[in-house]
């Protein structure tokens, strides 16, 4: 939330100051607000200094600005700003200052709206700004179309900053748009405007000669200054990347301009723009299902979970925050999937031992090492916590159970525990394989002192010592939220988040050796898209990149396939027609059963900024049949 309602305000101060600075040349200039309501814009320019030739006029409903009129009147720092001239009016101008004109009066009302500005002394000639802050949206399309021709019509030298909402139909837009019209708030430009281009297209076809527009992503990388970036990201302790990337990609900033000399270009980057290039083309769909299930699904609501293949058709998930016993909380429960007779059955586990061993931690990584023992290492219960370190679970060698509740499960502490490598979280762990002997690759990852992690360690698997083991070449740069593969002895390492929270898009493979490992950059055409928190299978030489988050905002990440022999990079989308619900791919886990090249996703989702949380609510089955056979 602080980092979504700061970025909108830092974008809508950055171009307000723009104008303010670029027109300074001029004796009088005027920003219109349009939807002010509450906003403190005008107050925190003039506390400055930056309003010495401007006259703000501000426009909302008329019971909004006589609220604001009586709070700026009891308060002495405000009315000290708005200065001595500062009184309440009658009809549409509710307060009246030197520079500052408050006007009670429906935007929707065009006419209305033209003779209120005109009666508070609005000059058609001189440079203007109008603000547009999640305000147009609300009103039918036709009205807040003529708003927009009417401004660059009447006025001779005027600019535009538009903020809003976009990209309705995918999963975290079809969220969105569900929480305002369940407020009865109705976003009527989404479905005519769904993107910047039609943005962009919208202005240009009401009359403005320039116009540029970047969603708030690419605001925040290329128009924030490193050092600014830095102290916001140093600001609180922060783990919801996916959440922050997705809120930016869904709202944009537009700026507008006409008859402006020179022009006004406050969306120009101040540094290199990363590719925001989406697929070249999708190389096909693959179908959806809900998974069959002969019972219940309860638990696998979750996110920041992990699920592992425990036995052939039964899958173990663990960890992660979700819905237990109604209420959303971080999870307790072992949680199993049977599959018998072509159904799963989900339910679960009989624990052996106390639930303090566990912690309820999240982004935990869960390792499978033989038919009857799993390694948890890491995780988180909250980001400011410290890493949990690492546990055993212990399950029945030999297992013919058809119920989960008859499978135990027992929590055995590794001494130990806190081995400093495994105190951290959002990492990956990947059996290699050197000299015949087996070890946990640990990588990657966060901790709560450092945001990136880019070391990595060779955990024995018989005592979980650290072996030294040496490694060769230019490894990857830093990165959490990563993917991780055995292949051919080694590991394979893509995606994750980097040090300056950017997506990445490279692949290592590392390598084994007679003396030691290599690290190998495996080279993709087309390049990968980068992207972050999702998951990932190897099958015949094929690796398979499943879901995510990347910053290309107007499409989601389904299947990438990557040929490891050739490093051909194909994309697919997940077609989700015969499901009920947006399928989220992000903080999910998927198992990949190769004998039916099937996969299935459990869990995913998270909270959608102010929208609410949305949790995938059943196990959803992809057959791979189809890309798998291809050659």
């Amino acid at each position: 939330f602080h980092r979504g309602y700061y970025i909108r305000a830092r974008a809508v101060d950055h171009c307000v100051r723009d104008f303010v600075l670029k027109t300074q040349s001029h004796p009088r200039t005027q920003i219109v607000s349009l939807g002010a309501g509450f906003d403190s814009l005008f107050f925190r320019l003039k506390d400055i200094g930056l309003l010495r030739h401007t006259v703000v006029y501000e426009v909302d409903f008329p019971n909004v600005t006589c609220q604001k009129a009586a709070l700026i009147k009891r308060t002495k720092e405000l009315s000290a700003l708005v200065g001595d001239t500062g009184r309440e009016g009658l009809g549409v101008v509710t307060f009246s200052g030197e520079d500052y004109k408050l006007l009670g009066v429906d935007l929707s009302e065009l006419s209305e709206l033209e003779r209120a500005l005109e009666e508070a002394g609005l000059d058609r000639d001189i440079p203007t700004l109008f603000v547009a802050e999640v305000v147009l949206t609300y009103m039918e399309n036709g009205r807040s179309d003529a708003v927009i021709r009417w401004a660059a019509e009447r006025f001779s030298r005027v600019c535009f900053l538009l903020y809003e909402q976009m990209h309705p139909e995918d999963p975290f837009g079809r969220v969105m748009q569900q929480h305002f019209s369940q407020m009865n708030s109705t976003l009527h430009s989404l479905a005519q405007y769904p993107d910047c281009e039609a943005q962009q297209r919208r202005f240009f076809e009401e009359g403005w000669t320039e116009c540029s527009v970047m969603d708030m992503n690419e605001f925040f990388t290329c128009c924030i200054p490193e050092d600014e970036q830095k102290r916001v990201q140093a600001l609180e302790p922060f783990d919801e990347y996916e959440e922050w990337h997705l809120k930016c990609s869904h709202y944009f900033v537009l700026t507008a301009s006409k008859g402006m000399e020179p022009s006004w270009t406050p969306l120009l980057p101040n540094t290199t723009v990363p590719s925001r290039d989406g697929p070249a083309g999708t190389a096909g769909s693959i179908p959806a299902a809900v998974c069959p299930m002969r019972s219940g699904i309860s638990g696998l609501r979750r996110y920041g979970h992990r699920s592992v293949l425990i036995k052939p058709n039964m899958i173990l998930t663990t960890g992660g925050f979700g819905e237990e016993d109604g209420r959303h909380c971080r999870l307790r429960n072992f949680h199993v999937l049977i599959k018998h007779a072509g159904c799963w059955k989900a339910g679960s586990m009989r624990k052996e031992s106390p639930d303090k061993r566990w912690d309820e931690r999240l982004y935990h990584t869960v390792s499978c090492l033989s038919n009857s023992l799993a390694l948890v290492v890491g995780g988180r219960t909250s980001p400011s916590s410290p890493g949990l370190g690492m546990l055993w679970l212990k399950f029945p060698e030999t297992c013919s159970a058809s119920e989960p509740e008859d499978i135990s499960l027992e929590l055995v502490s590794v001494q130990p525990a806190a081995v400093p490598a495994a105190l951290r979280w959002r990492h990956s762990t990947t059996e290699v394989t050197f000299k015949g002997e087996k070890y946990l690759f640990l990588y990657g990852g966060r901790s709560a002192l450092e945001p990136v992690l880019g070391d990595w360690c060779f955990l024995h698997t018989q005592d979980l010592s650290c072996a030294a083991i040496p490694v060769e070449g230019p490894g990857p740069e830093g990165r959490h939220s990563h993917s991780a593969c055995s292949w051919k002895g080694g590991a394979l390492i893509a995606g994750g988040l980097g040090a300056a929270e950017q997506p990445l898009g490279s692949v290592f493979f590392l390598r084994e050796l007679e003396h030691g490992f290599r690290w190998q950059a495996v080279e993709t055409h087309p390049p990968l898209i980068p992207r972050y928190s999702h998951t990932a299978h190897v099958h015949d030489g094929k690796l398979l990149l499943v879901g995510g988050v990347w910053f290309h905002s107007s499409s989601v990440p389904g299947i990438t396939v990557i040929d490891l022999i050739t490093g051909l990079c194909m994309d697919y989308t997940i077609h989700v027609e015969h499901l009920e619900w947006p399928l989220m791919l992000h903080n999910h886990s998927s198992v990949f059963l190769p004998d039916e090249k099937e996969l299935l996703l459990i869990g995913g989702g998270g909270n959608c900024f102010s929208f609410g949380t949305h949790l995938n609510p059943e196990p959803v089955s992809l057959s791979l049949s189809n890309i798998l056979d291809t050659d």
